[in-house]
């Protein structure tokens, strides 16, 4: 069996508490319940950060912020990667090297500099390896 790190993006997370997410949600709530199992997800402070602004306001059936908290606070025991100013740096090569915004960037720079083998997101390339983190859309088959 595995046990390789996965970080997941924000939009894998907000899909899990999104009622509104229709086949999304189901497959990212089998994800995360997984990953609480075998104690292999990693986040971000921006991932929290974003989460947290995306299930507050921006689904069509937000979540409170009382409730949105508690879920970061839930997540906040799972290995969580606080971006420092190298793992900026980290996100400029990315940007410069790959042509990924420097937000997505800031995902991959965060994902190797916590140890991630897989980074499960919709919003990069499927497939891609970036310095040993394959990128997996876990939306599609």
């Amino acid at each position: 069996m595995s046990v390789d790190k996965v970080f997941v993006d924000t939009n894998v997370l907000v899909y899990a508490y999104d009622i509104d997410a229709g086949h999304k949600r189901q497959i990212a709530l089998n994800i995360m319940k997984d990953l609480w199992r075998l104690g292999l997800g990693i986040l971000s402070t921006q991932t929290m950060q974003e989460f947290f602004v995306t299930v507050t306001g921006r689904i069509n059936t937000p979540l409170d912020s009382s409730e949105a908290a508690d879920i970061i606070k839930r997540l906040s025991k799972w290995d969580v990667v606080i971006n420092t100013t190298e793992t900026i740096f980290e996100a400029i090569m990315v940007h410069e090297r790959y042509k990924y915004s420097f937000w997505d960037s800031l995902i991959i720079a965060s994902a190797i500099e916590g140890g991630a083998k897989i980074i499960l997101s919709e919003d990069l390339a499927d497939k891609q390896t970036i310095k040993g983190v394959a990128i997996k859309n876990p939306f599609i088959n």
